[in-house]
């Protein structure tokens, strides 16, 4: 409910003088800062001018509404002829040698509410602006008061309020200096910080350069130590079948069986060897990619043959399902087969009885290879760090079984180096399916690093 706090009449133009000095006095007793006191002074004297000036003269209404939010409102009236063209005027697209469109649009943007009726006979314009937060409580004892002391202090001449208006710039003079000299403060704190920031950032790339000179180290460790160990192993291997193969003579059984631990070992060894100097170059950043035209159907023949007799003792059936003759690739293809292989080791390693089924399909731009077996299954916490470098799970499904832990870690790098992932769906007791998509054709990031004969690896 709006209440009445004063009621002006514009006869003169020292009534319009007067109207502005009243929107101050109540908008500074309702608790308003100076400089809201200044936008409502501002607005409404604007708005009175124009009444006095095309409809000479009308009536300012001062009040303030409780509902539904507490608000100091304005209402100006006048009988003139109304606004021509109001619609361009409140778009702001009006020109008016007299500078009415712009007073109007002005005063609309320095309060919180605005509304405008105008019609041949008559113009209303009504103002409201929200009472701060800490303004007193509107009640009948404070409207008398306000309405007591604006009666008993009438607006003084043009000369007081040309030196009010004085004051009040003096004031926000002076305020501009205090922020002025608050934003130096900011902005030396500001510049002592980006020194602080630089600062580190000078000695977080002295720790990457000690960090990139210790990987390098470990890579060529790594690279260097993997070549030196394939060569002994490969002999001890070689000893170890010709053994196995009695050509020299026959072995008895001990030495059958202690020829085999050997051989076995051996493999074992030279497999992890594999596996780091794998990982030294893949670590090293640079990996050579070779793409060509892969059919995928012949590469799955190619891997079925290879799998097939390593399942023989086991009740384990071997599925793969018929490719798309026309799904070729263009890919690096010796890569594709090595993660492939290193999926189907695993699934052959750890499932018992059952299948693992092999299926390759397009999806649109991509192929999707997934390789899914009826193992023990992960659980959701293996799942977790399964990608990581040299990572075992231990359960009571995997009791015996011996790896490396570098297979999927190496998997997973090489098909993100191929512009793919690898993916995992498994629960326990049910059985694994690993999908690896790959583009179908190799992008332009791969092709363009292939011509240089080095690709960096693009690590997640």
């Amino acid at each position: 409910m709006n209440r009445t706090i004063i009621t002006t009449e514009i006869r003169t133009e020292q009534d319009v003088v007067a109207a502005r000095q009243r929107a101050k006095q109540v908008a500074a007793a309702l608790g308003f800062e100076l400089q809201d006191q200044t936008r409502i002074a501002t607005a409404v004297s604007e708005i009175v001018r124009n009444a006095y000036r095309y409809a000479g003269g009308g009536r300012v209404e001062f009040g303030v509404d409780s509902s539904p939010s507490a608000t100091f409102n304005v209402r100006v009236t006048d009988s003139g002829p109304g606004v021509k063209d109001l619609q361009s005027v409140l778009g702001g697209t009006y020109r008016s040698e007299t500078g009415m469109g712009v007073g109007i649009v002005g005063s609309r943007r320095l309060v919180d509410r605005f509304d405008i009726e105008s019609r041949p006979g008559g113009t209303t314009v009504s103002l409201g602006k929200d009472l701060p937060p800490d303004s007193p409580p509107i009640t009948s004892a404070l409207i008398n008061q306000i309405t007591n002391d604006l009666v008993t202090h009438p607006p003084g001449s043009s000369l007081d309020q040309v030196q009010q208006q004085n004051q009040e710039l003096l004031q926000t003079l002076e305020a501009l200096r205090g922020r002025q000299a608050e934003v130096e403060r900011l902005n030396e704190e500001l510049a002592e910080t980006n020194r602080g920031v630089l600062a580190l950032y000078a000695e977080l790339d002295d720790k990457a350069q000690e960090l990139k000179k210790v990987s390098d180290q470990k890579t060529r460790f790594l690279s260097n130590i993997t070549h030196e160990l394939r060569t002994p192993l490969n002999s001890i291997i070689m000893l170890a079948r010709m053994m196995l193969s009695q050509k020299d003579g026959p072995l008895g059984e001990e030495y059958k069986k202690q020829a085999g631990f050997i051989a076995e070992s051996s493999e074992s060894l030279l497999e992890l060897v594999n596996d780091l100097l794998d990982l030294a170059k893949i670590e090293a950043g640079k990996v050579d990619v070779r793409p060509s035209t892969l059919a995928v159907e012949e590469m799955l023949a190619s891997l079925r043959g290879m799998f097939r007799p390593l399942l023989s003792g086991k009740e384990v059936e071997l599925v793969f399902e018929p490719a798309d003759p026309g799904l070729i690739m263009y890919t690096d293809a010796a890569k594709i087969s090595q993660i492939l292989r290193n999926l189907l080791s695993n699934a052959v390693k750890f499932t018992e009885q059952g299948e693992i089924r092999v299926k390759a399909a397009c999806r649109g731009d991509t192929v999707a290879i997934s390789v899914a077996d009826t193992g023990p299954g992960i659980s959701a916490e293996g799942q977790r760090r399964l990608f990581q470098d040299f990572a075992q799970l231990k359960d009571e499904y995997r009791k015996g079984i011996k790896g490396t832990g570098l297979g999927l870690s190496i998997s997973r790098q090489l098909a993100d180096l191929l512009g793919g992932a690898i993916t995992l769906e498994s629960e326990v007791g049910r059985g694994s399916t690993f999908t690896v998509t790959l583009p179908v054709h190799l992008g332009p990031r791969g092709e363009a690093e292939v011509g240089s004969g080095e690709m960096e690896l693009n690590r997640a």
